[in-house]
């Protein structure tokens, strides 16, 4: 097919708001003090009330103040002023720096009536009464991770390693667990288990039974964990960092669930597996206040939801995967007893209603598609609301269908991505919309998804006027039939006629799309490369299209070979199109991103160039419970992970690479990157190397992330 004709077969997106003949620059992407919003204003804080009203934590100047807004007028009453809540918090003890400070970061802790919120000021805890405007010490000593109890009458933290409580009332603490240490920790999640089971960033290990009467919490003993130490080389003498780490097939923390009273009294549930590791992988309790827990084998191939009965449970669902298992939500339970279930059983993420008994009513959601989530059922219990890909696989549309299955009917409107938050009863829903060539706007909607006010316009200006590539999504078929969703954007002045080099991204990891109909925060980036006449190809392996898990299979226990056979099928594709230069291409990731640049680097010839941040170079490297999950054990895939490692493929090196790592790194230890420049120095290859002195694994400071880009651009503006 000639090359005009192809292209006009291409899903195009309209360049972004205009033609104009302005330039992006390096600075105006990452330069600390000269970076350019081009994603428009953060949008407006929202969060709906109980009785269906919104309040708005505003920022003015460098502190927050509270609104009450009207969601049918759009009127706004102050809640709390900014200038009272610091006047509230300093009179309650707080030193004005440390208010100012609290009130600068605005983040609270809100109770179920949004009546009171906690906040943090200083190695204090504080609650603020709104209505009264005024403040009390709750708590000192470094109180982290405060809940309320459902009631409201208490609130639950961690001081070191053990669990505590506080009456609201008469603000009177009481310890609830003992024995928290260096290595045991009671209620609280170490690392691996926050960062591959809980999510990154909350460390929060207990759970408020309905009747806030007891807490669940979990019991982690890391005395077999070994102990990672990086070293800080900004300072003399050195700053140690240690952490406890489990590698693939080192001892995994070992978990205890427990249930305690408010006095302190601990009752610890029957380890259901005897003599096997296991994981904890969710806790919470039904609405009659019956605990309940999901389980996995250590290398997660099954999982169980069990519900506890005193001190042992019984078996309600098992889910096996076909080759690992994913690790799912707590059931929501229906106002008649039964509750929804979701699963990726049939190959795709699905909602399953079952009865009192856990006997399989049937599916509420069918179709080669997937359930993104599930935002919970009407008040009568008819009806779900959920976010799903129905409409296409790199968009995001909100839902509802009766929990027969039926009427499944599409709320949002413009193609693209919809991030949705729903009042209590279904009837309004706020919606954060954006796709590839417009930042996200806010608009408020009804239960029907009417828009009834546009909140965030967000205009586009500081990309109306510049020079910009036209943007594309199409789907390229494997060699196998498989369609893959990519994304090209062609450069500013394109000629079908000429040759042009391709920067290519990939991050390629397990369910993990970087093929989005959203804005994304590289697009600038991206356009600023398509100005200098280079164009940006993005193509989704099919293990990270996140089209089910039946898309992931094929990678299992050898990462690696199939993502990199699917980006060599997206090359041919590529090539067919008669104006991509195959001799200059340049592929860049980030972790495990990294480790494909560096895979693809050492297993084929196909990129001149790679960039690799963060990279795990042999998964013997890397945590044990996302290791094993895709992996197994090492013990039992010798030749998996020997075949997936870019270790023990250095020689092979073909290309030049650029090398960035944090040298604070805790989630992809610099470890990798000290192995891979040794082994290629060994093997007599070069290496550009760039260090990011105390970073993490996400480059955030803003010298950092200027060091990034200017480390790229120079690689790609010399060698590409």
């Amino acid at each position: 097919m000639p090359v005009r004709a192809l292209l006009a077969c291409l899903i195009l997106v309209p360049s972004l708001m205009g033609q104009g003949s302005g330039r992006i620059t390096l600075e105006t992407i990452a330069h600390p003090t000269k970076k350019v919003a081009y994603g428009g204003l953060p949008a407006t804080r929202l969060e709906w009330l109980p009785d269906g009203s919104l309040v708005q934590t505003r920022r003015e100047g460098d502190q927050v103040a509270l609104y009450r807004v009207d969601p049918l007028t759009w009127e706004r009453k102050p809640l709390l002023e900014s200038p009272r809540l610091h006047t509230a918090l300093v009179a309650a003890g707080a030193t004005e720096a440390a208010a100012k400070a609290a009130l600068g970061r605005g983040t609270f802790t809100w109770n179920g009536t949004h009546s009171a919120f906690l906040v943090d000021v200083g190695e204090e805890l504080f609650l603020v009464d709104v209505k009264a405007a005024a403040a009390r010490r709750l708590a000192g000593g470094k109180p982290e991770e405060p809940a309320f109890s459902p009631d409201g009458t208490q609130v639950a933290y961690l001081r070191g390693n053990d669990l505590y409580r506080v009456d609201v009332a008469t603000a009177k603490e009481t310890r609830l667990t003992t024995g928290g240490s260096e290595t045991v920790f009671n209620g609280r999640l170490d690392w691996v288990y926050q960062e591959e089971l809980y999510g990154r960033g909350s460390f929060r290990a207990f759970w408020w039974a309905p009747d806030s009467k007891r807490l669940a919490f979990l019991s982690l003993d890391e005395t077999k964990v070994p102990v990672y130490t990086l070293m800080d080389d900004r300072f003399q003498p050195q700053r140690p960092l240690k952490a406890r780490y489990p590698k693939a097939g080192d001892p995994n923390p070992i978990a205890r669930l427990g249930v305690v009273d408010l006095v302190g009294t601990t009752t610890w549930m029957d380890a259901p597996y005897a003599g096997q590791e296991t994981l904890i992988v969710q806790v919470g309790w039904d609405p009659s206040g019956r605990l309940l827990a999901t389980h996995q084998d250590r290398i997660q191939s099954w999982l169980d939801l069990r519900r506890y009965e005193g001190t042992a449970s019984r078996l309600l669902i098992r889910e096996n995967g076909r080759a690992w298992q994913e690790r799912l939500p707590l059931p929501r339970f229906l106002p008649d007893g039964s509750f929804l279930w979701e699963s990726g059983r049939t190959g795709r993420h699905h909602v399953y209603r079952y009865g009192k008994e856990a006997q399989l009513l049937g599916a509420v959601t069918a179709g080669d598609w997937d359930v993104r989530q599930v935002h919970g059922t009407d008040a009568a219990g008819r009806t779900l609301y959920f976010d799903a890909t129905e409409r296409s696989p790199i968009g995001q549309d909100a839902y509802r269908i009766g929990l027969d299955g039926k009427d499944l009917t599409r709320l949002t409107d413009r193609p693209g991505t919809h991030r949705v938050r729903f009042n209590a009863t279904f009837t309004a829903f706020l919606d954060t919309w954006s796709e590839a060539r417009t930042p996200p706007q806010q608009a408020l909607h009804d239960g029907a998804g009417k828009q009834l006010r546009l909140i965030d316009a967000n205009p586009p200006d500081k990309l109306k006027d510049l020079k910009l590539g036209k943007v594309s999504f199409q789907q390229v078929k494997t060699r196998d039939g498989f369609p893959m969703e990519t994304m090209l954007v062609l450069p500013a002045d394109f000629d079908p006629a000429k040759k042009y080099p391709v920067y290519q991204y990939i991050y390629g990891g397990p369910a993990s799309p970087m093929v989005r109909d959203s804005w994304s925060r590289d697009m600038p980036w991206y356009q600023f490369l398509a100005q200098q006449g280079i164009a940006t190809w993005i193509c989704d392996n099919r293990s990270a299209s996140h089209k089910g898990l039946a898309s992931a299979y094929g990678i299992h226990r050898n990462l690696g070979a199939q993502e990199l056979q699917d980006l060599l099928d997206g090359h041919a594709w590529l090539k067919q199109q008669g104006w991509a230069d195959m001799d200059r291409l340049c592929l860049d990731g980030w972790s495990y991103g990294g480790f494909m640049v560096t895979y693809a680097l050492t297993h084929s010839k196909a990129w001149k160039l790679g960039i690799a941040g963060a990279p795990v170079t042999d998964w013997h490297l890397y945590d044990s419970i996302y290791t094993e999950r895709y992996m197994g054990l090492p013990a039992d895939n010798q030749a998996g992970y020997a075949s997936s490692s870019v270790l023990k493929a250095a020689g092979n090196l073909s290309g030049r690479l650029l090398l960035l790592h944090g040298t604070l790194d805790d989630n992809v230890h610099p470890q990798n990157s000290v192995m891979l420049i040794d082994a290629l120095q060994k093997a007599g290859s070069s290496v550009q190397i760039v260090l990011l002195p105390g970073s993490d694994h996400s480059p955030r400071a803003p010298q950092h992330n200027w060091a990034r880009f200017q480390a790229m651009w120079e690689f790609l503006s010399k060698y590409l």
